[in-house]
């Protein structure tokens, strides 16, 4: 299976069918689980479902694998990845009843990187028509110094007329001078070509990329968060990720290596335990927030040794959480800086979301608003029915925000250039599929 195809094809999604139904699958590769979803999209009025959706979204089947060959987001191990994306797949398959070929899937590694690039034509006083959007939609894409990176989003945030800011669509007005602001969202070359050959090894095809803090942020926030300004913070396993929306679409996004697994090797470490000991202990005793009386209860820690003379040792449970606190907060503190850096902590407001799996540590709401100095709720995934129970925590997030996208694509403005996403990773063929893919499934 070829992965190039000509950098000319247009490499952006099209919109769903608003007639039809749609069967979509979706692919959450993690550092500590690899979930498939199918889900059936049918189109609804506006009014029935949340702001911003076009599409009720039912889930018809879901498998999840532990993940293996992946370390922060990155491939490690080639042929691990590809088994733990078999197993998965199979068991959504089978519970769905349908036979998958194509996916949408998340990307964290690479670097991700945001840009805001503003450009402006002369209208010359005449109607703004299509062509006058793309046209400053594809002067700002171009100013991207890609090298060896590719485009994985491309959102204009918002436009201005003749000076006037603010305009969300400008199409059919008269002006003489139209702007744009772009937000391009980037990551390295060779991680999406790896992640890509990794799905095609176990002959599926990849139809679209979608970074992960983009979809955790689709998935968790409700419309008001989005429209008013909000950060949503994805604490994986091996990955921390920050999405930042305003005005209802996503304005900057950036990925820390810090994540749930690290603490829980700083747990077997300092306990001196086995890995799948310590992440028990975190779960079970584990604390983001000093407890009372935790210094005079005592845990027990079993051996790292198979020798059944080695006997388990005994610590307060105050150390199991003062090991965990140290690191939790060291990754809090490092989330505040970049939303400080990143000049969009001002649209951020008061206002955080956390999700995924490592956010339901006890007390990590709590030290999360003493440490960002801002409201923090836990997100979970919103406006989707058929999930199994176990699947509607903030784990399956991401999964559910890969399901939703489809409904948002439409929104983005890849440019017709050089240097899109089908000129830096050859995928543009897929991706131009989807919008025939959609409205042709079920």
């Amino acid at each position: 299976m070829s992965l190039f195809r000509p950098s000319s094809m247009l490499p952006r999604l099209k919109p769903l069918s608003s007639k039809r139904v749609s069967i979509v699958t979706v692919l959450d590769i993690g550092s500590s689980k690899v979930v498939c979803m199918i889900g059936r999209l049918t189109p609804v009025e506006a009014s029935e479902v949340l702001s911003g959706r076009t599409h009720s979204i039912e889930i018809l089947g879901i498998g999840h694998q532990k993940s293996r060959g992946i370390k922060a987001g990155v491939i490690s191990d080639m042929d691990a990845v590809e088994n733990s994306v078999r197993l998965a797949v199979d068991s959504a398959e089978r519970m769905a009843g349908v036979t998958v070929e194509s996916l949408i899937v998340n990307v964290t590694a690479g670097r991700l990187g945001s840009e805001t690039h503003t450009a402006s034509v002369n209208l010359g006083g005449h109607e703004i028509a299509a062509g006058d959007l793309a046209m400053v939609v594809n002067a700002a894409t171009r100013q991207s110094q890609l090298n060896e990176r590719a485009i994985l989003h491309s959102l204009p945030s918002s436009y201005t007329l003749d000076g006037e800011r603010g305009i969300r669509d400008p199409a059919g007005m008269y002006g003489d001078l139209l702007g744009v602001d772009m937000h391009v969202l980037t990551a390295d070359r060779a991680p999406l070509k790896n992640l890509e050959l990794s799905i095609n090894r176990a002959h599926l095809t990849v139809e679209a990329m979608v970074a992960t803090p983009y979809a955790s942020g689709l998935a968790a926030l409700v419309s008001d968060e989005a429209e008013m300004g909000c950060a949503a913070i994805d604490m994986g396993g091996g990955t921390t990720t920050i999405s930042v929306f305003s005005e209802g679409k996503l304005v900057y996004a950036d990925a820390i290596a810090l994540g749930g697994h690290h603490v829980t090797m700083d747990l077997a470490r300092g306990l001196s335990t086995r890995l799948d000991d310590a992440e028990r202990i975190k779960v079970v005793h584990g604390s983001a927030l000093p407890q009372a009386g935790e210094d005079r209860d005592v845990i027990s820690i079993p051996p790292f040794g198979e020798d059944e003379r080695d006997l388990p040792t005994h610590v307060p449970r105050g150390l199991v959480s003062r090991i965990v606190r140290a690191r939790v907060e060291e990754t809090l503190e490092m989330l505040r800086d970049r939303i400080q850096q990143s000049g969009y902590g001002s649209l951020v407001g008061k206002r955080v979301v956390l999700t995924g799996g490592a956010s339901q540590m006890t007390g990590l709401a709590e030290s999360a608003r003493r440490i960002l100095a801002r409201n923090v709720r836990i997100g979970r995934p919103l406006g989707v029915s058929g999930l199994p129970a176990s699947a509607k925590g903030p784990t399956f997030s991401t999964a559910v925000g890969l399901m939703i996208y489809p409904q948002v694509a439409h929104l983005e403005s890849h440019g017709t250039g050089e240097g899109g996403f089908a000129a830096m990773t050859g995928a543009g063929g897929r991706l131009t599929r989807m919008g025939q893919w959609l409205k042709e499934s079920f």
